[in-house]
Formats: structure tokens, sequence, C-alpha cells
């Protein structure tokens, strides 16, 4: 088994070029430090250095544990520094659109849980406008949802294109106005696809409006017309209808993390972590 320490000294050996020099660094005697040589050496059973009395040099078998030493040491590094630290601890208050929740955040705060078990998590489930609000009243701390017409605030996750989605086999009667089952205001969603509808020649009539997506999908499963939902965010037992094509194309929302100016470390700390995620992955929102 090889020792770090050993790799530590070996590694300050090759970058000063002298068992003196290292072993004034390392705050040991030339003698140990030939001793750490040694028995690294002796581990992995081949020579490191070649030296004399007047040169020293790696081997190529040195150079190739150089290189594992680096990584090592890092990998030691970062541990010691995690677990140097002191645990993070307080409350984040976040504000999820229920989309979203449905579908990816779970595995974020799962994540996020699992390394900073002292923080407590507030989640607020809500329509995006809302989200919005509450942010700029203070009242949340982040907010994960779709951009809002005419705000260029937040970062930017990613971005899903407006799909037609009903019960399978629906083919929408083109005579008649668009059955629409959309989300109640303020939603981002709602202000999208009724802002597309004015500028077509298509007819539509709202027949139902929920607080929430998960409403929308369960109104459109019994049949009750049609509703939209981004690429990536699509629900079981509901398609495109047949006719999709013929419907009016919807355009691609963006999806965001927004946060308050001030955060506290634990914040910080969450929106990092949602900064680093895809929150595209390959899952099905129920």
């Amino acid at each position: 088994m090889i020792n770090p320490s050993w790799l530590k000294t070996f590694a300050t050996v090759a970058a000063c070029h002298s068992f003196t020099e290292a072993g004034r660094q390392l705050g040991l005697t030339q003698s140990s430090v030939s001793d750490h040589v040694r028995r690294l050496e002796h581990a992995v059973g081949r020579r490191l250095f070649v030296r004399d009395t007047h040169s020293l040099a790696m081997t190529p078998d040195g150079e190739a544990m150089l290189a594992h030493a680096g990584a090592i040491l890092q990998a030691i590094n970062r541990a010691e520094a995690q677990f140097r630290a002191p645990r993070l601890k307080g409350r984040v208050r976040l504000g999820s659109s229920d989309d979203i929740a449905l579908g990816p955040l779970p595995t974020v705060l799962a994540a996020f849980r699992n390394a900073h078990p002292d923080v407590e998590l507030e989640i607020t489930i809500g329509m995006t406008g809302k989200l919005y609000d509450l942010l700029d009243a203070g009242a949340i701390d982040l907010m994960v949802g779709k951009r809002r017409l005419g705000d260029k605030r937040g970062v930017p996750l990613f971005t899903g294109r407006l799909e037609w989605l009903a019960r399978t086999g629906t083919l929408v009667d083109l005579t008649q106005p668009l059955p629409l089952i959309l989300v109640a205001e303020p939603s981002v969603t709602r202000a999208v696809v009724l802002d597309t509808l004015a500028q077509t020649d298509f007819r539509w009539q709202v027949v139902c409006t929920s607080s929430s997506h998960a409403g929308c999908i369960a109104a459109a499963r019994g049949g009750l017309g049609i509703t939209v939902r981004p690429q990536y965010l699509s629900a079981r037992g509901l398609v495109p209808p047949v006719n999709a094509a013929s419907l009016p194309g919807l355009p691609d929302v963006e999806f965001i993390v927004l946060a308050a100016k001030r955060l506290s470390r634990p914040a910080g700390t969450l929106l990092q972590l949602l900064h680093e995620s895809d929150l595209r992955g390959a899952w099905i929102g129920e």
C-alpha cells in the first residue's frame, strides 16, 4: 500500500531536485526523505530516481509516478478541505414552478441534502409569476422557473420548446375554437400561449383553468381539451394531438434560476449546485 506521506516527499524531491532541500521544506531529516523514497520505490517495485553524489534525475517510471502523485495529493487536499470546513447550517427558502418540481428538482435537492444535512430546506411550489413576486418581496431566497416575458434577470438553466399535448388519439377539430387547458394567472406559459395565438387566425376557448400544471395534466387526461408543456417536461399519458402539425407553432421558453440580492452561505451553495446541474435530464414528469 502506498503511503500518502511517501508521495508528498517524492513529489517535493522531484520539484526541488534535492533530497536536502526537500527535507528542509518538509521539516524532515535527509535520512527520513531517503527512507520515504526508498519505501515508495519498494512498494511499486520500480526505481523512481537515478542519483549519485552530484546529480538527481527521475526515471521514466518516476515521471509516471509524479503524475499519479499529483492527482492523489490533490484529491486528499480536497477531501481534507471539505471535512475541515464547518458544516453548513441555516435555512434556504426555495421557490419552484410545479413543472420543475414534478421533474428534475428532487434529484438536485437530494444531492444538496446529502452534502449539507444540517441545512433546512423550505420549498414553495407555485406559478412562476407568483414566485417572482415572492422573490421581490424577500419571501424566498431562490426561484427556479420560466423567464418572465420582458424580464432579463436570472441565469439560464435550459430552454424547451412548448408543445401541444392531449389524451392519446386526440384529433383537434380545427373548425371549432381550440379547447385550451391552461394554468391560472400569473403564468408565463399562459401568457406565451395566448400571445402566440393572438398573432394567428385561430380561434380558441379556455375550457379549463387550473392553479397547477398537475391540474392541467389531469384535465387533459380526462379529454377536456389540449394543454401545453415545454419539451423535457412532458407528462405520462399525454402526447401531441394526431394533427399537431396543423396547430399553431409555439415558441421556446427559457428556464432560469433567480436569486435574491443577498444570499446566505447555504443559499449560495444551493445556487451553485443549480448552476452546475443539468435539469434537462432524461426524466418524465408525473
